[in-house]
């Protein structure tokens, strides 16, 4: 099968967690013998247009102009322009959030590849909520109802969907990682070295993150365990705002900018953790979220009807409009620590299905086109 994915990003370029999902998907899809080519844009002229790697073929293109995070990019529209059935057998794009997917679904409208959709998360992390509202509505609807099968999560978010009017099939794929990977037993991380309960922030420094919010509920939390370490793990437009703020509540010491981690050095991250804390106002399911379950962390984040069920007792949610704050939760998993499981299973959560499920409708897709 000849896949053209499509995607704003990719891993290493960029360090989201969707990023690495893109990677990932292609690098294991070229090993099954898979013909797959990733269209993706780029900032850093220094990378290669066309790179073979991992078994796959990057394209990167000119990102054009960057609106609300979003790359409105004229040269991943002539690269679609000019492909053909001749080229591909299936076309995958990752997350209705992006103008490349926007792309994608009028390619798909005018033309005879067939498309999918993964829906990494229905909000975006960038656009107000009220904007993005309008646009789901109107064309993120459209984009959806382009493609020949769109893949959720969770039936969470198949129904979010459905209730936006889309009439596209739609596939539960859950999100999955490596869990001989990530597990509690194995070598810690030489970046943390605390005396005291260490908490995790893993995510971009954006907006729809809210990491100012993780840094107040630790400034509190100091007060009852001064020998706390707040690590953030990540990078982005807000990380001289954070700076700022560590440095106004006098927190220095006890805080510590990883910046990005590697991916393969992210399972001794979490070892030397104990506490995630996620104060996300949208989410999919957060690769960061499982990868720090299934390596032993206590997880605290916000109320997010599709993730908050399978948390277990290792959650500490913080709804938007209740009396608990991310505070309260960071204490709370600081007291539960030791007392839970070391590890919790995730056996709907590996990476080897999600590739095997997700290749198997792009292959279903492809024949019924054929």
């Amino acid at each position: 099968m000849r896949i053209l994915r499509i995607a704003p990003w990719i891993y290493p370029d960029t360090k989201g967690g969707g990023d690495y999902h893109v990677h990932a998907m292609s690098r294991d899809q070229a090993a099954m013998g898979h013909d797959v080519t990733v269209l993706t844009t780029r900032e850093d002229e220094s990378l290669p247009q066309i790179e073979e790697t991992h078994g796959y073929t990057i394209v990167r293109v000119s990102s054009g102009v960057t609106l609300l995070g979003n790359d409105v990019s004229p040269a991943v529209a002539r690269y679609l322009w000019h492909a053909d059935g001749d080229d591909f057998d299936v076309m995958h794009a990752h997350s209705h959030c992006y103008f490349v997917t926007n792309l994608a679904a009028l390619k798909r409208r005018l033309g005879d590849i067939p498309l999918a959709i993964t829906n990494h998360g229905l909000y975006s992390q960038n656009a107000p909520e009220r904007l993005f509202s309008l646009y789901l509505k109107t064309l993120g609807r459209w984009t959806f109802n382009q493609a020949d099968v769109v893949f959720c999560y969770t039936d969470v978010d198949k129904e979010r969907v459905r209730e936006l009017g889309v009439s596209s099939r739609i596939e539960v794929v859950a999100n999955g990682i490596d869990t001989e990977r990530f597990t509690p037993e194995g070598p810690e991380s030489e970046l943390i070295d605390a005396d005291g309960p260490v908490v995790l922030f893993v995510g971009r420094f954006a907006e729809g993150k809210r990491p100012w919010l993780a840094v107040e509920a630790f400034a509190e939390v100091l007060a009852e365990h001064p020998d706390a370490e707040l690590c953030l793990c990540g990078d982005g437009a807000l990380r001289e705002d954070l700076e700022t703020q560590v440095a106004e509540l006098g927190i220095g010491e006890s805080v510590t900018f990883l910046g990005h981690v590697p991916y393969d050095e992210m399972p001794k991250v979490y070892r030397s953790g104990d506490v995630l804390v996620l104060p996300s106002r949208a989410e999919g399911v957060p690769r960061t979220v499982l990868e720090a379950m299934a390596s032993g962390l206590e997880i605290v984040m916000s109320d997010l009807d599709q993730v908050t069920p399978m948390l277990g007792e290792r959650g500490h949610v913080v709804a938007d409009d209740g009396d608990r704050s991310f505070a309260d939760g960071l204490l709370e998993a600081i007291g539960d620590l030791g007392t839970a499981s070391e590890q919790t299973e995730l056996n709907d959560h590996r990476w080897a299905d999600t590739v095997e499920s997700t290749t198997h409708a792009l292959e279903s897709i492809a024949e019924k086109n054929s």
